[in-house]
């Protein structure tokens, strides 16, 4: 039990990582109202530069909202305040951070002119139509993902970002907080396996049905697997196939063994091609309760003069903790060590906040990677109705 527990921590220190990452872990998650996890990582990194903007949070229905305020506090914000409906939600936010005002209302958030970003990880459905508010309020905006869940909310969501010039962010966060998938992008610019062909994007979660608010079984509030959890991937492939366009070719979803869900999705996968290579994802609620991490998260890489393989949060071949990266290519096979790979988003993000760039991701990064996940959801066949 023990070398379980530090696994996790390891885990936690070394990447806020994917989907349903923290609140995965038996003995962390916690069920309270609304929320998947409200138990907070214990371990507050401090910034590494000094405050630079002023950042609120609006909703936290998720653990990653956690990942998300260390994040853009090491880029340099400065968290001021925040709002959540659930007041467990609020007062064990409130613990975590407290320098930060509650605040009455998200109405007295969105007034007040001396915050520049806004953070959520509300319920899913729900962070499109705040996010459209935070745009029109004057402010820019990091969302945990899935940030979007329906083509109809992506639509307005473009509409009103077209209008406001705001920045919308959707944390992909097994990219963006993940060292070994940073240095990966470093390695494959650097032309190490040569032209990208192909990414292969795993993401298997544990369920743990007894820690999930209701809403985690409504395919309403969620999204869909694929829209979920798959969007992850679907940023990565575009990232690292350096694709600006693409179309999906097949996908499938499916409530393989969770009847008494019926408005739940445990599999998914899909197939896509885009105009700087091919891509194949699959996302699963099937980590069996024998691996000491919530999921064996993998990325594998082709290209033509070799491949890199990413184990995000366990090497079941023995190394302890997670961003295990390898190397094959025509001169050598490698491990590569990313411990002390930096993680730029929250700089960047800040970055941008300041200078209205796009140096975290492009908008039409961001956009398009959650457009594939809309259509390779609503376009999905049914793993059960085809057996």
């Amino acid at each position: 039990m023990k070398e379980s527990d530090d696994n996790r921590r390891q885990f936690i220190r070394n990447s806020v990582s994917t989907a349903a990452g923290l609140m995965l872990l038996p003995g962390l998650a916690e069920k309270a109202s609304g929320s998947i996890l409200t138990r907070p990582v214990k371990e507050t990194l401090k910034p590494i530069m000094p405050p630079r903007i002023k950042f609120s949070v609006i909703g936290m229905n998720h653990g990653h909202i956690y990942g998300q305020v260390e994040a853009v506090t090491r880029g340099g914000g400065e968290l001021v305040s925040f709002y959540a409906k659930e007041e467990d939600l609020a007062a064990a936010f409130a613990k975590r951070y407290p320098q930060a005002k509650q605040a009455k209302s998200e109405a007295e958030i969105l007034g007040d002119k001396s915050i520049q970003l806004i953070l959520s990880s509300g319920i899913p459905d729900e962070r499109a139509p705040l996010g459209i508010r935070v745009m029109k309020s004057g402010k820019d905006y990091m969302v945990d993902k899935p940030g979007i869940t329906t083509l109809e909310q992506l639509a307005q969501v473009r509409k009103v970002q077209k209008e406001t010039k705001r920045i919308y962010s959707i944390m992909y966060s097994e990219r963006l907080e993940n060292r070994a998938t940073i240095k990966a992008g470093e390695l494959i610019k650097e032309g190490v396996i040569g032209k990208v062909v192909q990414t292969i994007g795993l993401g298997p979660h544990r369920m743990t049905p007894k820690a999930r608010p209701e809403w985690f079984f409504d395919k309403k509030r969620f999204g869909g697997i694929i829209c979920d959890i798959a969007s992850h991937q679907f940023d990565q492939f575009l990232f690292f196939t350096n694709s600006t366009k693409a179309e999906i070719v097949a996908s499938q979803v499916g409530n393989v063994n969770h009847p008494q869900y019926p408005q739940f999705e445990d599999f998914g996968d899909a197939m896509l091609r885009g105009n700087g290579g091919a891509g194949y994802i699959r996302v699963d609620w099937f980590t069996p309760d024998g691996l000491k991490s919530w999921g064996d998260g993998r990325l594998t890489v082709l290209g033509t003069e070799g491949f890199i393989e990413i184990r995000k949060n366990i090497d079941i071949g023995g190394r302890e903790g997670g961003n295990h990266l390898f190397v094959v290519n025509n001169k050598d096979t490698q491990y590569v060590d990313c411990s002390q790979v930096q993680l730029p988003y929250g700089t960047q993000l800040v970055d941008d906040v300041l200078n209205r760039t796009e140096t975290a991701m492009s908008q039409e990064h961001c956009f398009l990677a959650t457009e594939l996940a809309l259509k390779a959801q609503k376009n999905a066949q049914n793993v059960a109705a085809l057996s």
